[in-house]
């Protein structure tokens, strides 16, 4: 069986931009999560996510591995972008859309 951090590590992993977020996409459970899903979304690209809600242990151990200790949490290509503020800071300024096409676009090569 696998530890939580091993969990997290492969979810980071294995999905090029993954949102950990209280609540889906469809049905946000706070604002700040639901503020950025709808920069992500806006971008265009498919994206995966958590919901830490349904998955307290990686509610209380992502915040420990990321060093950052709220959610939501966007990472692309393996590493922390940042939480709500910085995800519409950088949407706004056309910052995250430039980063998830990108990482959206390696990821198609990669699989060719």
């Amino acid at each position: 069986m696998s530890t939580t951090l091993e969990n997290i590590q492969q979810q980071i992993g294995e999905n090029t931009i993954l949102l950990y977020m209280k609540g889906t996409p469809q049905l946000p459970q706070c604002g700040f999560s639901a503020q950025a899903v709808q920069a992500v979304m806006a971008c265009g690209e498919r994206f995966a996510f958590v919901n830490i809600l349904d998955n307290p242990d990686i509610r209380a151990e992502l915040p420990k591995y990321a060093n950052w200790p709220t959610f939501p949490q966007l990472w692309v290509n393996g590493e922390l972008v940042g939480g709500c503020d910085i995800i519409v800071e950088m949407y706004e300024s056309g910052e995250l859309e430039k980063l998830i096409k990108d990482a959206a676009a390696s990821a198609e090569t990669e699989k060719e």
